[in-house]
């Protein structure tokens, strides 16, 4: 009989777990390239490393820490893969935060070329055409993986070649890890048939090519407004009510010094379930946050967080869409997590969408239909009062003087009020 094989995944729905953050070395710096650790090839640590914990909560076995491409486990788990897999791994002793128990850094030294894409649900390749040479030839996506246990040989623990977010184990792995009770790990099989009919096949084949369809679209403007990131942050739980239930996130660096974050899906086509996919801008907006202030890492930043809020409750309501659509609109969303000087005393944050910008364009143009690109002005309380007591002309009194101040729709949680 076949080996089964599974991919192993940090179970993020577990209620009240912690959040590990990037590792960092003996002298508090965050390790400079994370993403090595998740090549599939062998790696040199100087020191000992600290993993910080980002959220804390019920510690796991097993986690994903930091961006989800490194391996963070119990002396529990080293104890199954230095047995049944020595050859596969290098395991690196670590320090989270002020745990007393003993964890460890998993780096996964095999990478085996064995994605069958006949049988995997879906998927894509880079193409010249993307603008990235280096990933011609690779894994763009893979839904509902399946490999074939052929290619794989003698290894255990493996990434896959071409698309190395992936981590493999075999069955015996899964239930060594099984029987010592680890928590925080979930399996997903990758042998065996397709889930899915061949109708269904081809409906993802079709919501794909609308994916990649809109995100060109958008990537092209959004590298008329200057240099793009070439990561999309994404979310680790997807979904929501965003149009293609994509939450997706862009980041733009500007001259002097600015970043420009913008949702990456508010525009998305919609996805209807059991109705054929078509062609559209869906809420037929995005939103751009900018800010002067410094910004070492833009995905754990308060900036995503308010974004990421504002664009929540754009997705879920559609009065609050069109009052978007059709020109200004104040928001209030919930301060947890923000910077103290942006709260007001009941803890909300305030925002301001929609005004004009002289270094942003209004529009922009997909194949299906213009896009509103709408600014979001984060408010200092003093600020969020004095619009609502005044109402529009208090509006519009605050975006003269934040003009007159050189400031427009550019966001920082400490400045000057500007009454």
């Amino acid at each position: 009989m076949a080996m089964r094989y599974f991919e192993l995944l940090d179970d993020v729905s577990s209620p009240g777990r912690w959040s590990l953050g990037d590792p960092t070395d003996e002298t508090g710096r965050e390790v400079a390239n994370p993403w090595m650790f998740r090549k599939g090839e062998p790696v040199q640590v100087e020191g000992r490393l600290t993993i910080p914990i980002d959220r804390s909560g019920k510690p796991n076995d097993f986690s994903m820490a930091g961006i989800g491409v490194t391996p963070v486990v119990h002396a529990k788990v080293v104890a199954v893969l230095a047995s049944l897999a020595p050859d596969d791994v290098q395991l690196f002793p670590v320090k989270v935060a002020s745990e007393s128990e003993p964890y460890f850094l998993v780096n996964v030294t095999r990478t085996i070329r064995c994605i069958d894409d006949s049988t995997s649900e879906e998927v894509r390749y880079w193409t010249p055409e993307d603008g990235r040479p280096e990933k011609v030839g690779k894994y763009r996506g893979v839904s509902g993986m399946r490999i074939d246990p052929a290619k794989v040989g003698d290894a255990k623990v493996f990434r896959t070649w071409g698309w190395s977010i992936a981590l493999i184990v075999s069955e015996d792995i899964k239930e060594a890890l099984e029987r010592a009770g680890v928590s925080g790990a979930k399996f997903m099989e990758v042998t065996g048939p397709s889930a899915i009919s061949p109708e269904e096949r081809e409906r993802n084949h079709q919501l794909m090519a609308l994916a990649d369809q809109s995100d060109a679209a958008r990537g092209v403007f959004w590298r008329t407004l200057g240099k793009l990131d070439d990561e999309v942050i994404i979310p680790i739980v997807v979904g929501g009510n965003w149009p293609a239930r994509r939450q997706m996130w862009r980041v733009i660096h500007r001259e002097n010094g600015r970043t420009l974050l913008v949702t990456h899906g508010l525009s998305d086509f919609f996805v209807v379930d059991g109705v054929d996919p078509e062609p559209s801008v869906g809420f037929g907006l995005e939103l751009a946050l900018e800010t002067n202030e410094p910004q070492a890492h833009v995905e754990k930043s308060w900036l995503l967080l308010l974004l990421e809020r504002v664009g929540d409750e754009i997705a879920e309501h559609e009065s609050v869409r069109e009052k978007v659509k059709a020109g200004f609109l104040s928001m209030e969303v919930s301060g947890q997590g923000m910077p103290e000087p942006l709260l007001t005393k009941e803890g909300r944050v305030g925002v301001l969408l929609g005004m004009e910008s002289s270094t942003l364009p209004g529009r922009f143009t997909m194949p299906a239909g213009e896009v509103r690109l709408v600014t979001v002005k984060v408010l200092m309380p003093a600020e969020l009062a004095y619009l609502l007591e005044h109402g529009t002309r208090g509006r519009d009194e605050l975006v003269r003087r934040f003009a007159q101040a050189g400031q427009e729709h550019v966001s920082r949680a400490w400045r000057k009020t500007v009454v």
